[in-house]
C-alpha cells in the first residue's frame, strides 16, 4: 500500500511587513503551521486566550488524535522540541518495545522476515507514549488547566468533524492494506463517506484523560481496555509495560551553522544528527554549489552524495541511547563532517563501498508554534504507517501504532521505508526504536528564526534539510520553501533518486540525471507535509505544505 497522499491544501500566509525599509517586526506576533484546520483553530483559540506555545501544542496534539487519525494519536508517540523562556528542552515520548518482545519475533523458522508481521496487527504495536509526553510537557511548562486543553478534542470526538474528501478517498485502500486482519473497518470504515464523523468511545476516553491525566491511560480504565485488547488478540503489551512507561527529557543537539544555531533532535532520533551533517556538509561544499541552481541535476547529485554518507552512518551507529552508545558527538564534529564532505564524488555516483560508515571502530505528523512571548514548539509524533497497526482498542476508540517496524527486524533487511539498520537498533524488551523525526528550531541573534518539521519516514530529515536550505541559502519565503519540488536519496539502491509525486522535477533535470546514471522515479508516496514558521528581521511567514491539508497563520 502506498503511503497516504495529501494533494489538497488550505494555506493562510499573512505578512506583517515586507520590505527592507520597514521597521523590525513586532516579536509579540504569534504564528502556527498545523496539519489540519481543526488543530489550527484550536491553537489560535488557545493563544488568543493567553495560553503559551506548550498549552497550544498539548491541545492541538489531542485534537489531531480525533480529526487526523492517520497520524495524530494517543496510541503512538513522538518528540517535542521547545524553547521556553529562552532555554531549549527536548522531550522524548517515543514508544517502547513491550517487555515480552524479542529480537527475532518477526522472523520465520528459516530466519526470514515474515511479510507485514511488524506492520499489521496487534503484535506490531509498541507501548504508547503520547499521553505521558503531553502531560510531562504540560506539567513543566503549561499555564492553562489540563482539562481545559483536552476539551476541544472531546468536542470534536463527541459532536463530530467534517471528513476531508481526500481522507475519505484514502480509507478503501487502507482497509485493503489490512486484509481483514484487524478491526479498523469497523471503527473507521464510515470515514470513506465524506461528512460528519463521530467517535463516542474516543470521547469517553478523552473525558477520563481530562479528569485523571496519564493515571487513566497507564493505570486506570483505559489501561484496562488496552490490556484486554492485547489479551483478546494475543498481543504483547501488559499492565506492567504501561505502568513502567515514562517520557524522558534529553539534551537537544545544538550546532552552529552559518550565522545560526541549529537546535534539533538527539537519539533515539537519527534526524537531528542528519540535519546537522547535511547542513554543515553543504556549507563545506559551497564552492561546488556556487554554479548550480536549485534542483538542477548537479545540485541534486551533490546532495544525493551527501545523503549517502548520512544514511550509512545512520544504519551503523544509531539506536536507543539507553541501550547502545551512540557516538553522536563524534558524528557532528566539524572535522569528521569535513572528512565526509571530501569523500563526495562531484562528477560520478558513489557506490556502496565508497560510502561506508565513516567512524573507526509513512505516517507521522508535525506542527510548529511560536507564541506571543517568543516561546516555540516543534512537535513531531506518529503511529508510524498510515493508521498504524489498524487495531483499535475496543471500548476506548483509539488506534494503536505499528512502531515496531522502526526497529531492525533483521540486520540488513529494509523496513517499510526501505531503510536498513544494524544491531544497534535491534529489538530488545523496553527499548525505544530508532526514528527519523526531526523537529528543529533555528536561532539567530538569540531569537527564534525558524521552526520546522515534517512527517515522511526516512524522508523526514532530507525534507527538513531542503526546507532550511530553501529559506536560508536560496532566500525563498516560507510558502515557496515548503511548496518546492523535493527529492530523496537514502544510500540503497545507490543509483535511485525519488521525487515528489504532485510536484515533480523538470523533465530536463530528470533526463540529465538519467544520463549521469541515476534512476529517477516518483516516490512510493507523496512524502512530506512540512509545517514551517520563519521569523526574519522584517516579517513573519507561516506556511503549510501544499501537499497536505494544513493551515497556517499569524496572530498579532
Amino acid at each position: 500500500m502506498k503511503k497516504l497522499i495529501r494533494v489538497s491544501s488550505l494555506l493562510l500566509l499573512l505578512f506583517i511587513s515586507g520590505c527592507a525599509n520597514t521597521p523590525p517586526i513586532d516579536r509579540q506576533a504569534a504564528a502556527y503551521a498545523m496539519p489540519d484546520r481543526y488543530a489550527a483553530q484550536t491553537v489560535q483559540q488557545v493563544l488568543r486566550d493567553g495560553g503559551n506555545a506548550v498549552d497550544a501544542a498539548v491541545a492541538a496534539a489531542l485534537v489531531l488524535a480525533v480529526t487526523f487519525p492517520e497520524a495524530g494519536n494517543i496510541g503512538g508517540g513522538g518528540f517535542m522540541l521547545t524553547r521556553m523562556d529562552g532555554e531549549y528542552h527536548f522531550l522524548d515520548y517515543r514508544e517502547k518495545a513491550a517487555l515480552r518482545a524479542d529480537r527475532d519475533m518477526y522472523l520465520d523458522e528459516n530466519g526470514e522476515v515474515i511479510p507485514k508481521a511488524s506492520l499489521v496487527g496487534i503484535r506490531a504495536a509498541a507501548v504508547p507514549g503520547t499521553i505521558a509526553g503531553l502531560w510531562e510537557a504540560h506539567q513543566k511548562f503549561g499555564s492553562r488547566p489540563w482539562a481545559d486543553l483536552v476539551q476541544p478534542a472531546i468536542g470534536y470526538a463527541e459532536d463530530g468533524f467534517e471528513v476531508h474528501p481526500q481522507t475519505a478517498s484514502e480509507i478503501p485502500g487502507t482497509i485493503e492494506w489490512h486484509e481483514g486482519r484487524v478491526n479498523f473497518e469497523q471503527y473507521f470504515g464510515a470515514m470513506q463517506h465524506a461528512g460528519l464523523f463521530k467517535q463516542a468511545e474516543l470521547a469517553d476516553t478523552l473525558r477520563r484523560i481530562a479528569k485523571h491525566g496519564p493515571e487513566d491511560f497507564y493505570h486506570g480504565e483505559t489501561a484496562r481496555l488496552l490490556v484486554a485488547q492485547m489479551q483478546r488478540d494475543d498481543g504483547l503489551i501488559s499492565a506492567e509495560d504501561l505502568a513502567e512507561y515514562a517520557a524522558v527529557w534529553r539534551a537537544p543537539l545544538v550546532a552552529d551553522w552559518r550565522d545560526y544555531r541549529v537546535i534539533t533532535a538527539p537519539p533515539p532520533s537519527s534526524g537531528g544528527f542528519a540535519v546537522i551533517q547535511l547542513l554543515k556538509m553543504k556549507q563545506m561544499l559551497d564552492q561546488e554549489f556556487a554554479d548550480t541552481h536549485h534542483n538542477s541535476a548537479q545540485f541534486i547529485h551533490l546532495i544525493a552524495e551527501m545523503e549517502k554518507r548520512v544514511f550509512a552512518d545512520r544504519a551503523e551507529y544509531f539506536g536507543d541511547p539507553d541501550f547502545v552508545d551512540v557516538p553522536v558527538d563524534a558524528l557532528i564534529d566539524h572535522d569528521y563532517i569535513a572528512s565526509r564532505a571530501k569523500e563526495v564524488q562531484t562528477d560520478s555516483i558513489s557506490q556502496i563501498s565508497e560510502a561506508m560508515p565513516g567512524l573507526e571502530s509513512p505516517d507521522t505528523t508535525h506542527f510548529s508554534i511560536v507564541d506571543q512571548w517568543g516561546n516555540a514548539v516543534s512537535n513531531t509524533y506518529t503511529i508510524n504507517w498510515g493508521y498504524g497497526s489498524g487495531v483499535v482498542v475496543e471500548g476506548a476508540g483509539f488506534l494503536l501504532n505499528n512502531e515496531m517496524d522502526d526497529f531492525s527486524v533483521k540486520p540488513g533487511a529494509p523496513n517499510v521505508y526501505g531503510v536498513v539498520g544494524g544491531t544497534a537498533n535491534e529489538i530488545q524488551p523496553g527499548k525505544r526504536m530508532l526514528s527519523s523525526m526531526s523537529p528543529t528550531i533555528l536561532e539567530q541573534d538569540g531569537e527564534v528564526r525558524m521552526v520546522v518539521g515534517t512527517p515522511g519516514g526516512s524522508t523526514i530529515f532530507t525534507s527538513v534539510f531542503q526546507a532550511i536550505v530553501n529559506v536560508i541559502d536560496l532566500e525563498m519565503n516560507a510558502q515557496q520553501a515548503v511548496g518546492a519540488s523535493r527529492f530523496h536519496h537514502q544510500l540503497l539502491p545507490p543509483d535511485l533518486i525519488t521525487t515528489s509525486i504532485s510536484l515533480p522535477l523538470p523533465e530536463s533535470t530528470v533526463a540529465e540525471l538519467r544520463e549521469r546514471g541515476y534512476r529517477v522515479q516518483p516516490h512510493g508516496w507523496e512524502f512530506g507535509d512540512l509545517q514551517l514558521i520563519d521569523r526574519s528581521q522584517y516579517e513573519t511567514n507561516a506556511a503549510s505544505d501544499p501537499r497536505g491539508i494544513g493551515v497556517s497563520g499569524i496572530i498579532e
